[in-house]
C-alpha cells in the first residue's frame, strides 16, 4: 500500500475529526436544545440518556443481538437470568434453578408478585409460551433453544424445561431470552409485539423513532423496586465525533457504543467522567457471503487476509487498543487456541494463492476469471465514522492485490437483514463468535445458525457445534472447540481482522455504576439501579 494513498485516508478520518470539533459542540446545542425533549434532564428523578451508534429497528427478542438494541429492550422486558459485568449468571425472573446431573432437565422457580406493564401477571404460562414460540424455525433466536424438546407449567411459578439433547450453553444463552407476556403476544402478533412491546422491565415504552430516539418512562410497580430515574433515552447518534461532544456538553451520560479510543482518553483525564475499558467478545470482521462465486473459492479469502495489513489498522485507527484476530475467539477467552493456521500481511503470498485459484490480472489491475471480474461490494453501517475508515484501508489493501472491494452504506438493520437472506456481498461491524460466556458458535457458524452472515456451511462445523454442545465438562469440550477454531482459519469465511479493547466513557452525574466491572455490555440492562447526581 503506498503511502500516499493511506495518508489520504487518514487525513479524511483527521478532516471529519477537526470539522467536528470545531462545530458541532454549537450544532449540539442549538439542534437538540431547541426540543424541549430531546437530550434534556428532566425532573423528578430526571431524564437518564444514552447514545447508540446504530438506529433501534425492533423491540422484541428476536431484535437482541445488537448492543444498542439490547440496552433498550432488556429495560422493558425481562430474562430469567442474565450473565451480569462480572460474567457470572444472575437470576431476574428466576429466583433459582436446578439442573440434573445428566443435563437433560432445567427447573426454575420464578419470582412472585410480578406484574407486565399493562398489569396483567406474570406466570410459568409465559415463559412456556416464550420458550415454544422463539424456538420455532424462522426466528433469529431459535438455535439459542437448541436440543429443547417440550416446557411444562408445574404450577403457577414453576417451569420445567425438558431437553431431548444436552445444550451445555442452554442456562445462559435460552435463559437470556427475554419473556413476553403470552396472552397479548399471541394476540398481536411478533410483528406486532416489536413495535409496541409490553414486559416485566423496570421500564416501559413510552416512545419509539427507530431512527432517532426510544425514550422509556419508568414502571413503579417493577418487582425489584421503582427505578431512580423518571426516564431512560437512548438517542441514535451515528457520528462518534457528536457522541464524544454531547459527553462533554453534559447533554449525554453514557454512550452504549464506543466514541474514539482518543476522546475517550481525553475525557478519563476529566475528573467528571470515567472511562471502563473491557476486552470485547465480538471481532471487528468483515463477513462475506461464502455463496457469491467470485468469493466462494476459500483460496480467495485467504488470499484476502494475508492482503490486510491488520496490525496497521490497530496502531493507525484503533490507537493500539486491539489484538490481530486469529479465529472465532478471543485471546482473552479460556477456549482459545492459538495453533491455528495465520494469516500475517503477506500481498506476494495473496496473489500466489488467488493465481491458484485461477483469477490472472486484467487490464485495469483487477483480476478475471472466465470473464468474471474479483469484485464484491462491502456495506457498512451509516454514518459509521469508526469502522468506515477500516473498510476504506481494507480497501486500498485488497486493491493493490487485484481485488475490487467497492464500498457501500446502509441502516444496520437492512444490512443484518440482507447478510441473513444472502443479498448483501459484505460488511463490516462486531460480531459474537462464541463468548467467555460460553464458546459454542452455533448462531453464526452452524448452517442453520440465524445469525451465519457468511451463508457458511460446513458438515464438519455442524458437527463439531453439535458435539461440544452436547458436553458439559469443559475439558471434554476444549479439543471440540480447538478444532472449531482451526477449521474457521482454514476455511476464512469471513475476513477477522481484530478484537478491539472496549472503551466506553460514563459521566459520574450518572451514580450507581459497581466499582469491577469485567463485561461493560451488561451495564446497559439494569438502568434501575442508576441515579442522576
Amino acid at each position: 500500500m503506498s503511502d500516499s494513498n493511506f495518508a489520504q485516508t487518514l487525513r479524511r478520518s483527521a478532516d471529519r475529526r477537526s470539522f467536528f470539533r470545531t462545530v458541532l459542540a454549537m450544532a449540539v446545542a442549538v439542534v437538540f436544545g431547541a426540543s424541549s425533549v430531546a437530550w434534556a434532564q428532566g425532573t423528578d428523578g430526571g431524564t437518564l440518556v444514552w447514545l447508540g451508534h446504530q438506529e433501534v429497528a425492533g423491540l422484541g427478542p428476536n431484535d437482541i443481538g445488537p448492543d444498542v438494541q439490547a440496552a433498550v429492550i432488556f429495560n422493558i422486558l425481562n430474562p430469567l437470568v442474565h450473565v451480569n459485568h462480572l460474567t457470572e449468571t444472575e437470576g431476574v425472573l428466576a429466583r433459582s434453578w436446578d439442573v440434573t446431573d445428566d443435563g437433560l432437565t432445567y427447573t426454575f422457580e420464578l419470582e412472585e408478585g410480578v406484574v407486565f406493564h399493562d398489569g396483567s401477571e406474570f406466570t410459568a404460562d409465559d415463559v412456556k409460551y416464550t420458550y415454544e414460540f422463539y424456538a420455532q424455525p424462522g426466528n433469529t433466536i431459535a438455535s439459542r433453544f437448541n436440543g429443547m424438546r417440550e416446557v411444562e407449567v408445574v404450577d403457577a411459578h414453576t417451569v420445567r424445561v425438558h431437553m431431548d439433547s444436552v445444550n451445555a450453553a442452554f442456562l445462559r444463552v435460552a435463559g437470556e431470552v427475554p419473556i413476553v407476556p403470552s396472552d397479548y403476544h399471541a394476540e398481536v402478533g411478533d410483528d406486532g409485539f416489536r413495535t409496541a412491546p409490553i414486559g416485566t422491565g423496570a421500564f416501559r415504552l413510552e416512545e419509539w423513532r427507530p431512527a432517532e430516539f426510544t425514550q422509556l418512562v419508568a414502571f413503579p410497580e417493577h418487582f425489584r423496586g421503582a427505578p431512580l430515574v423518571e426516564r431512560l433515552r437512548l438517542e441514535v447518534v451515528p457520528e462518534a465525533s457528536v457522541r464524544y461532544i454531547a459527553l462533554l456538553t453534559g447533554d449525554a451520560h453514557a454512550t452504549v457504543w464506543p466514541i474514539s479510543v482518543e476522546d475517550s482518553l481525553e475525557l478519563d483525564a476529566d475528573p467528571d467522567f470515567r472511562m471502563v475499558a473491557t476486552n470485547w467478545n465480538s471481532p471487528r470482521f468483515i463477513p462475506l457471503n461464502n455463496e457469491v462465486p467470485q468469493l466462494s473459492d476459500r483460496r480467495v479469502r485467504q488470499a484476502m487476509l494475508h492482503a490486510i495489513d491488520r496490525q496497521r489498522i490497530i496502531d493507525d485507527l484503533e490507537a493500539g487498543f486491539g489484538v490481530v484476530a486469529t479465529s472465532h475467539l478471543a485471546p482473552h477467552n479460556s477456549f482459545y487456541n492459538p495453533d491455528v493456521p495465520l494469516y500475517p500481511y503477506d500481498p506476494e503470498r495473496a496473489r500466489e494463492l488467488l493465481e491458484e485459484a485461477g483469477w490472472t490480472v486484467g487490464s485495469d489491475g483487477i483480476r478475471v476469471k472466465d470473464g468474471q471480474r474479483l469484485t464484491f461490494t462491502t456495506t457498512t453501517i451509516s454514518g459509521d465514522q469508526q469502522r468506515r475508515p477500516m473498510a476504506e484501508l481494507a480497501q486500498i489493501f485488497l486493491r493493490e492485490v487485484g481485488v475490487d472491494m467497492q464500498l457501500a452504506e446502509a441502516p444496520v438493520a437492512s444490512i443484518l437483514q440482507g447478510l441473513r437472506e444472502g443479498t448483501l456481498e459484505a460488511s463490516l461491524f462486531n460480531w459474537t463468535h462464541g463468548s467467555t460466556t460460553d464458546p459454542s458458535p452455533t448462531s453464526t457458524l452452524y448452517s442453520t445458525g440465524g445469525d451465519n452472515f457468511t451463508r457458511y456451511n460446513n458438515p464438519e462445523m455442524d458437527g463439531l457445534i453439535d458435539e461440544g454442545l452436547g458436553l458439559v465438562a469443559e475439558e471434554a469440550r476444549r479439543p471440540i472447540y480447538d478444532r472449531t477454531q482451526e477449521l474457521f482459519a482454514e476455511d476464512v469465511p469471513a475476513l477477522y481482522l481484530h478484537f478491539n479493547q472496549g472503551v466506553l466513557v460514563f459521566s459520574n452525574a450518572m451514580q450507581g455504576l459497581p466499582d469491577e466491572i469485567l463485561s461493560s455490555t451488561p451495564l446497559f440492562y439494569r438502568a434501575h439501579e442508576y441515579s442522576l447526581d
